[in-house]
């Protein structure tokens, strides 16, 4: 189950280019003062990177999942010879469609950004390689509700998965959300849509060659199943063994825990009849009690010694406000033919699809902001041409110009999170009456934070200016923090490094999440800067605290 949401304008300004390789980006520094955290014994098993952020590889042989924590939704994966490619559902901040790359399925690093703005919201795509060109397939649909407002399928391309990328093509397909590329055995190339339909594509791929027509019905699950609606999406298809097999996304994104699910069915013709699988469904959350709900919308992937995977998302139980974080599971298949799951219970560690491949170097959430990171730690949330330009990262700080009354409509600057417990800091500095600040955001109209005139504090909480206002000193600098420990938010100011003011009320942000708000986002970081004037933002500092 999806939304539309308001209209977004506007292009990327040359302020936010996006990096060309991982490699450019320069990692940040710790600031010398503590940061008075405690930090407690670490339950669960993940193996801690150097910022206290959760890996999946344990460094043994084996993973814990999430392969990819934080919001990470509708996974679209490229095995491209020995190497694997990723992207997600980017939604309204941009720019979008961060590609990972990895060699083993389980350590994953950006290389960079592929779109750089769309007339709406991004939902789930695909990423295909195609006679040596790459391609990704981009459901738009429009961020506000009209009797002119249609959903379009557009398409990018590029000669290199890091680019350049091609500008928005139109394929001409109207109507139709998660795109699927697939070639027929008539050598035809198709995209096979939700619902679940099927359209022909030209040959060169970038516009629709045929009407829609339907392709399949779906698996009908129990009826007494617990789930948010029948929802039949996210098609991904398979050739192999001489037959295709189709993976579907049934049972609605949130809702109740038991809502999503993986199904499978398979036909020797790209044209059907198809056969469900006897063993659906593929991935399904069964309980409220198991560690991750609403598990759905999966690809089958081979891995690099030739065995099987299923990738997805899924909400980990207790955590609605991290999104719909990455998911890995070994798949076996049967005498006849059928994918079936065997990771079991997913709180415990799997065996790596490759023992011998040693962990990647960590993506560090936290930035000096000596070189622009647009794409992979930061995005602008629903830019327009106005705050597109006035956020730059420069002279080691992250310049924003003050637009809007507020965070609800300054367009914030959103970074990301994974971990159950974290804190984010950072220094501001403040010219021309601006009001600069530290949020956690999750849409416009849900967040919570702190934000500083330089005379005086105001608290945000649910989405609007909170009663509470404490004495804060004036001055033009000011340092901010936020801790989240377990989803209870406490928020802290300082004029110099290591003393740290505790401010006012706490917070439990259990209720930021998806089944609240109608939009599939999640609680992340963010900075902004409204009512004119500049913000100057530096050395901004991520940390996550062991539970």
């Amino acid at each position: 189950m999806k939304a539309t949401r308001r209209q977004a304008l506007g292009l990327l300004g040359s302020a936010v280019a996006m990096p060309a390789a991982a490699g450019m980006w320069h990692e940040a520094r710790y600031p010398a003062e503590d940061s008075g955290a405690q930090c407690r014994l670490a339950v669960s098993g993940w193996k801690l990177g150097s910022e206290g952020q959760r890996l999946a590889d344990l460094g043994d042989g084996r993973f814990l999942n999430p392969i990819l924590p934080g919001d990470h939704p509708d996974p679209a994966v490229l095995k491209d010879g020995d190497d694997y490619y990723m992207t997600s559902t980017s939604l309204d901040v941009y720019p979008g469609l961060t590609l990972w790359h990895s060699r083993d399925l389980v350590n994953w690093l950006p290389i960079g950004a592929a779109l750089r703005w769309a007339p709406g919201q991004v939902f789930a795509v695909d990423l295909v390689k195609h006679a040596g060109r790459y391609f990704i397939y981009i459901p738009v649909v429009p961020l506000k509700f009209s009797p002119t407002a249609v959903i379009r399928i557009y398409v990018i391309h590029a000669d290199h998965i890091t680019g350049p990328w091609s500008e928005l093509i139109d394929t001409g397909i109207e109507g139709h959300i998660d795109p699927e590329h697939v070639v027929g055995e008539d050598g035809h190339r198709y995209l096979f849509l939700a619902g679940i339909d099927r359209v022909r594509l030209s040959a060169d791929g970038l516009s629709a060659a045929g009407p829609v027509q339907s392709a399949y019905s779906g698996w009908r699950y129990p009826r007494d199943w617990v789930v948010q609606a029948f929802s039949l999406e996210g098609p991904k298809l398979l050739h192999r063994g001489g037959y295709f097999y189709l993976l579907c996304a049934e049972g609605g994104t949130s809702g109740p825990p038991t809502s999503h699910m993986v199904t499978v069915a398979r036909s020797r013709s790209l044209f059907g009849p198809w056969e469900n699988s006897p063993h659906n469904p593929l991935v399904h959350t069964y309980s409220a009690s198991e560690p991750w709900w609403s598990r759905g919308h999966g690809s089958l992937i081979e891995g690099p010694r030739g065995d099987w995977w299923v990738v997805y998302h899924g909400y980990e139980n207790g955590y609605r406000t991290l999104g719909r974080q990455t998911l890995l599971e070994p798949v076996q298949w049967t005498q006849q033919g059928w994918p079936v799951a065997t990771g079991g219970d997913l709180s415990r560690p799997l065996a790596k699809p490759r023992a011998d491949s040693p962990p990647s170097s960590e993506f560090r959430l936290s930035d000096d902001f000596s070189r622009p990171a647009w794409g992979t730690r930061w995005r602008v949330y629903r830019p327009d041409s106005a705050t597109y330009a006035a956020a730059r990262i420069t002279d080691g700080a992250m310049a924003i110009e003050g637009h809007g009354d507020g965070p609800r409509d300054c367009s914030p600057v959103v970074g990301s999170s994974g971990d159950h417990a974290y804190e984010v800091s950072v220094e501001m500095e403040l010219e021309g009456g601006v009001e600069g600040g530290l949020l956690l955001f999750f849409d416009e109209r849900l967040f919570l934070g702190m934000g500083y005139d330089g005379r005086s504090m105001s608290t945000y909480a649910g989405g609007r200016r909170s009663f509470w206002r404490e004495p804060v000193p004036a001055s033009p600098q000011l340092r901010l923090r936020i801790l989240n420990d377990g989803q209870i938010v406490t928020f802290y100011y300082g004029l110099e490094p290591g003393r740290w003011t505790l401010h006012g009320l706490r917070f439990e942000v259990s209720g930021y999440n998806a089944n609240v708000v109608e939009d599939l986002a999640s609680l992340r970081p963010a900075l902004f800067a409204a009512r004119g004037g500049r913000a100057r933002f530096r050395n901004f500092t991520y940390r996550g605290l062991r539970d």
